[in-house]
């Protein structure tokens, strides 16, 4: 099984996992591209132009990356 993730970047995205209520996790990326987790998230509740409301708690869009994980095809035997 492959795992990979998706950053979420446009309101049709974040809107998108919304209506299928996908798990979002939140992190950020400094500018020598280091990831650190910021929050487990959830599902997201309220998008808006500069942030996203995610199990009742804010985040900027413009300071934070929104991820959701990918899975795809079958473990080797």
């Amino acid at each position: 099984m492959k795992r990979t993730n998706k950053v979420l970047k446009t309101d049709m995205e974040l809107f998108g996992a919304a209506l299928v209520q996908t798990h979002v996790y939140v992190v950020s990326v400094d500018e020598e591209l280091r990831v650190t987790f910021e929050d487990y998230g959830g599902v997201i509740e309220e998008v808006k132009p500069e942030s996203v409301k995610i199990a009742g708690k804010i985040f900027m869009r413009d300071q934070l990356e929104f991820r959701i994980d990918l899975v795809s095809g079958e473990d080797p035997e």
